[in-house]
């Protein structure tokens, strides 16, 4: 097959479109003939060193997210069969024409999306699903604000939450970025360039944040959250932050955060049917449409990284593979 390959980290010029083995599934395992295939900020993150793959993932192929056609089931699978239109989480190797998932952690493509809408999917939500809805625990009538409203992250964040009937707030950087957010469900936006969010949302009664930028917004958000508020860091893109702990204890605060790619596999099979459950009805009744910013070929990866690092995207970035 081909796939993305770098044999050094560095810059998008080391994303190489080359000659690499098919992998064989084995177990669990399936073997999906990739038709799409997500970028996020992870595979940027891994590009450059700073993110290595676990163990049995391709360590030189970035890619953790795919939609694509079974075409190989390992001796265990039971939940798939060849043919079966899928879209996976991985744990490495989707920037590739096939690529190994286990079973558990493959969810069928939605009705009425593509393939190129379904690989945007499985990284946003699980990471969007854990986070919000169960780490942060958001209930009906609160109030959630997402920190990098216009990212992939949180466009799907703006999208969901507010098909499930909660009012969600942004912090972006750009007006247009915010508008685009309000057009996604959001009820405000701030600009963090020329606005304190902590200033503006002051008054609001935020519930719940979901936080990928750390440094000094760790203090901004204890002072607007509302009495046993949470803040979910997904990311530090700042670095640390300096914390009121005397404040977090009178308004009784939970602060956490977590990464998806090195929870094992029991976590991401007991995830992948919660957002089965309670995500895939609302994506196949037309409530969440997924927001595709701009698709590239797959051996186009280092492009797709260009924009990604440049930030001037709003909602997803997807690789395809849909010219052979």
């Amino acid at each position: 097959m081909k796939a993305i390959v770098y044999e050094q980290t560095g810059g998008p010029e080391v994303l190489d479109w080359n000659e690499y083995p098919t992998p064989v599934p084995h177990a669990d395992e399936v073997l999906i003939h990739v038709r799409a295939a997500g970028v996020n900020r992870p595979d940027v993150f891994q590009r450059k060193g700073g993110y290595p793959a676990p163990a049995g993932a391709p360590a030189n192929i970035p890619g953790l997210e795919v939609a694509g056609i079974v075409v190989g089931c390992g001796p265990s699978v039971k939940e798939w069969k060849l043919g079966d239109e899928v879209c996976a989480l991985l744990n490495g190797g989707g920037y590739a024409e096939y690529a190994i998932a286990r079973e558990r952690q493959c969810l069928p493509k939605p009705k009425g999306l593509d393939f190129i809408q379904a690989a945007s999917l499985p990284e946003t939500l699980f990471t969007v699903w854990s986070n919000i809805f169960e780490r942060g625990n958001l209930q009906p009538g609160e109030k959630l604000l997402i920190h990098g409203g216009s990212s992939g992250i949180g466009i799907t964040s703006i999208q969901l939450a507010t098909a499930l009937g909660f009012k969600v707030y942004v912090t972006v950087g750009s007006e247009e970025k915010g508008q685009e957010c309000l057009s996604k469900g959001a009820i405000r936006f701030v600009n963090y360039k020329t606005q304190d969010f902590a200033v503006e949302y002051a008054q609001e009664g935020i519930d719940v944040i979901l936080d990928m930028v750390g440094g000094d917004y760790l203090n901004k958000n204890v002072n607007i959250l509302n009495p046993d508020g949470r803040v979910v860091y997904i990311n530090s893109i700042k670095g640390e932050g300096v914390l009121d702990l005397a404040k977090v204890m009178v308004k009784r605060l939970i602060i956490t955060g977590s990464t998806l790619r090195s929870r094992p596999y029991e976590f991401k099979k007991k995830l992948a049917g919660e957002i089965y459950k309670n995500v895939w009805p609302v994506i196949e009744s037309g409530k969440f449409v997924p927001a595709i910013f701009k698709t590239f070929l797959i051996s186009d990866a280092a492009d797709a990284h260009r924009l990604m690092e440049s930030g001037e995207h709003t909602g997803k970035i997807v690789l395809t593979n849909l010219a052979d």
